[in-house]
């Protein structure tokens, strides 16, 4: 496991309402795509937390609605959009955790986008291992093919010890056995697959498996969320991503003793909420950041 300075292949960069990332941007494999005339866009929306209520974000009643007004409002609008998990807020029993599901999901029905997928987070599925979050969305982990790029989301939260899980490690194998070892693959979790801070979670206990089944896979990038902040991290080959959180931010890793959230900053109202949208032309990279504002 490595850090280094990004060059190119890497310059994906994700916050806030996610990254708008255009394929033709992810990587050798995706200038292949975009010559083929198949770059395409899709949106990461991360730890969203519907339901959560008081500081750091006294907007946090409006802060998803605004975020969906934003992806709305894009000029080219995503072939798809994916919520990495926590779309919900932690809550003390079961009905309530059912109502903050059934208002999430209504809330985002009002994208213009309707290929919307999802995966779980530890808050959507603490009360039942993931039975309930199953139930209104699915299953918390599944694959599929969209334009040349195989997509893998996993989910390594339902477990209450921290995995993903051996069931599902294997499910992963195969699901991948099919593919050329050259075949752009993109995965999406809830947790970091690698350890970058274990104390305060942030990390998956047997997310190094998983690494070793992506590892022969010779262009594969992993988009996360659950640290609410912008994240860069190469193992190996393969390019870790985070996105910034829609409720509120989380301060470095290992930088306080505890982990809690930033400050709302009155001056600033949503200061670390934002997205980011990425577009390749004749070989020029451009990213924007827009501010949740």
């Amino acid at each position: 496991m490595m850090n280094r300075p990004f060059d190119r292949r890497d310059f994906l960069k994700l916050a806030g309402v996610g990254g708008a990332v255009l394929a033709s941007g992810l990587g050798p494999w995706g200038r292949a795509q975009a010559a083929a005339g198949e770059d395409f866009l899709f949106v990461q929306m991360t730890d969203t937390h519907w339901g959560f209520e008081g500081p750091p974000n006294p907007e946090a009643k409006n802060t998803l609605r605004k975020a969906v007004a934003a992806v709305n409002s894009l000029e080219r609008q995503p072939d798809f959009i994916i919520f990495t998990g926590d779309l919900t807020h932690a809550a003390a029993d079961e009905k309530e955790g059912l109502r903050r599901m059934t208002e999430f999901k209504a809330i985002v029905s009002e994208l213009k986008v309707k290929d919307v997928r999802f995966i779980p987070g530890e808050n959507d599925t603490g009360l039942d291992n993931g039975e309930m979050y199953q139930h209104v969305f699915g299953n918390g982990h599944y694959s599929f093919d969209h334009k040349g790029i195989h997509f893998v989301a996993l989910d390594n939260v339902s477990d209450p010890n921290g995995l993903i899980g051996e069931k599902q490690l294997e499910w992963l194998h195969a699901d991948l056995a099919r593919l050329d070892k050259t075949a752009p693959v993109v995965v999406f979790a809830h947790r970091p697959l690698f350890d970058l801070y274990p104390p305060w979670d942030w990390a998956t206990k047997d997310g190094a498996k998983a690494i070793d089944i992506l590892n022969p896979y010779e262009n594969t990038t992993v988009f996360f969320g659950h640290i609410h902040q912008e994240h860069h991290r190469i193992t190996g080959h393969i390019a870790h991503h985070a996105a910034e959180s829609l409720i509120y931010p989380f301060p470095s890793p290992g930088s306080q003793p505890k982990r809690t959230p930033v400050a709302w900053d009155a001056a600033h109202p949503f200061k670390g909420l934002s997205y980011t949208t990425i577009t390749e032309h004749a070989g020029a990279a451009k990213p924007t950041r827009h501010p949740l504002a």
